[in-house]
């Protein structure tokens, strides 16, 4: 009936779970191909390839599985990944301005998931996670080009801190660092 339809719902919020060893080989696939929908168009093909050989591929995402460093967060659907990010500990920038921060190193939704609450719930969950281990900054490393980017993480509170490099491939770009309290996420 008509009033049901006018009362549906969106989709159920996804299922944010921390990704384990096990994962690898789906992340890693998850991980280049997010990749390369959100920057392909934008760069030289050759440069993408030497990039994608050097960040992404079972043995590398196990690897990051592996490390204490490293935590991962897969968002899923009904058995989809629908995205995923990648929380690392390690120094921060000077620029960050703080020696208790923790980086959100990758967060991407796929392609066709964009605004549809992912990166939100991502980004909600690394707040979370950052608080819990008490750090009181996030920081994140994003294309000066990705101007959605920038504008999501705008709206989660973050600020433009300084830059720093971002070698794809041949190609030296340069990348905004962007920050804001863990507290509050």
């Amino acid at each position: 009936d008509s009033l049901s339809r006018m009362t549906s719902t969106a989709p159920p919020a996804p299922t944010i779970r921390c990704a384990v060893p096990d994962d690898a080989a789906r992340l890693a696939a998850l991980a280049e191909s997010s990749f390369v929908d959100t920057f392909g168009a934008d760069n030289r093909p050759e440069d993408m390839a030497i990039y994608l050989a050097k960040a992404f591929g079972e043995t590398l995402q196990r690897a990051e599985l592996e490390d204490e460093a490293c935590c991962a967060f897969l968002a899923e659907q009904g058995g989809e990944a629908l995205g995923y990010a990648m929380l690392r500990d390690g120094p921060a920038p000077a620029s960050v301005g703080s020696a208790n921060a923790i980086e959100v190193a990758r967060l991407y939704a796929v392609r066709r998931w964009i605004g549809a609450g992912v990166g939100a719930s991502l980004m909600q969950h690394c707040l979370h996670e950052a608080w819990a281990r008490g750090r009181d900054t996030v920081w994140l490393g994003v294309w000066e080009r990705n101007a959605r980017a920038i504008a999501f993480y705008e709206r989660w509170g973050f600020t433009r801190v300084g830059t720093q490099p971002f070698q794809l491939g041949e190609d030296l770009q340069t990348d905004h660092l962007m920050a804001r309290r863990a507290a509050g996420g």
